[in-house]
């Protein structure tokens, strides 16, 4: 079978939606070496070179122009004799040939429409538009949850038989073992506290850090930070330094994905209250990490977490304090929740998830 992706985000994005991208097609290539896999782009990077080197893994340029990517890019994988194209980022292009080719698109959330207020009307407008085609096109739709189900079929109006969930997993850095070595190496780079609360993910108003710092306040309880800063970060820096916290939360930056592995085992607690989130890989990347998590008990975060992480309201920073605080002092608890969060997160390991798109695959080919 040949399977062609539209691989844009593969090649261009670090995070999110290019983390999707390249795992999906890692582990697709890793236990079904059997199929070819064609990633379709107008150009490559270095990002994903290490799955490119496999046999059966292959860039296809795309054609070039404007709007190739929506006008040229199905027939282009038609014209390889391509037996599916998957869109992995809600949209897949808009013009086909004849020739029958299976249609799979993945969409990951509809927070513009639950949160426009974090969307420019200009950006609501095309995401809305896209997804809208897309599903209409697509024989199949994949959703990343059962709350960007639930909003698929409310918002987009879309019959709940043609969606299928299948979760994504995470990055393979969260399930290897690191050297003692690189461990203490990494301490040392980032001057991290004995003991520390985290919080992983774009510093904007939706992930909701504000509330985390004012929970630790007039504590003692250090908080490491790591993520994408946007205007938002201004608002949360003038809380610490008014409140005097500037030694008490530390940004890190230039963090690789193997140092953030480390940074996730070394903390006491995974700090995530979000609002709203297709998914929550980085509750994920926590309990892979064996490292306890709090977030929100809003959308698709409890499907993350599982029945052993610890939910709070996350417009309660009171909440979310008290939370922190008993798990803190409290070790045994602390070791017996990420126990079972280990034992809950392995149903998002590669091989069952590999196992599930490949169903979807075949099914009525």
């Amino acid at each position: 079978m040949k399977i062609a992706f539209d691989a844009k985000r593969f090649f261009h994005n670090t995070s999110g939606l290019g983390n999707y991208s390249r795992d999906l097609v890692r582990i697709l290539s890793q236990y079904y070496p059997e199929n070819e896999y064609l990633l379709f782009n107008k150009n490559k990077s270095e990002r994903g070179f290490d799955i490119l080197e496999k046999s059966n893994v292959h860039f296809i340029e795309s054609s070039k122009g404007n709007m190739s990517r929506q006008l040229k890019m199905g027939k282009d994988a038609q014209k390889q004799n391509a037996d599916i194209f998957h869109g992995l980022s809600g949209e897949l292009p808009l013009k086909w040939d004849k020739k029958p080719i299976k249609k799979i698109v993945t969409i990951h959330d509809l927070i513009f429409v639950r949160y426009p207020q974090y969307y420019s009307f200009f950006d609501r407008k095309i995401h809305l538009w896209k997804f809208k085609k897309a599903t209409t096109i697509a024989d199949e739709i994949i959703a990343i949850s059962e709350q960007t189900k639930q909003d698929i079929i409310t918002f987009l109006k879309v019959p709940e038989s043609k969606i299928t969930v299948i979760y994504q997993g995470c990055h393979q850095a969260f399930k290897v073992q690191h050297s003692r070595e690189f461990i203490q190496k990494t301490k040392e780079k980032f001057q991290l506290p004995e003991r520390f609360i985290l919080n992983v993910g774009t510093i904007e108003e939706r992930k909701n850090l504000l509330n985390i710092v004012k929970a630790i306040k007039d504590t003692e309880i250090p908080l490491v930070v790591v993520g994408k800063k946007t205007k938002y970060f201004k608002k949360t820096e003038e809380f610490i330094r008014k409140n005097k916290m500037e030694k008490q939360v530390h940004f890190l930056e230039g963090v690789s994905m193997d140092e953030l592995a480390v940074i996730y085992k070394l903390a006491d607690i995974f700090v995530y209250p979000s609002f709203f989130e297709g998914f929550g890989i980085p509750v994920i990347e926590a309990l892979f990490s064996k490292t306890v998590a709090i977030t929100s008990n809003t959308s698709c975060l409890p499907e993350a977490g599982g029945p052993d992480s610890v939910y709070i309201d996350p417009k309660n920073y009171l909440d979310i304090q008290s939370k922190i605080k008993f798990l803190w002092d409290n070790e045994s608890e602390r070791k017996r929740r990420a126990d079972k969060g280990f034992e809950f997160v392995q149903k998002f390991n590669d091989k069952p998830i590999a196992s599930e798109l490949m169903k979807l695959y075949q099914k009525n080919i």
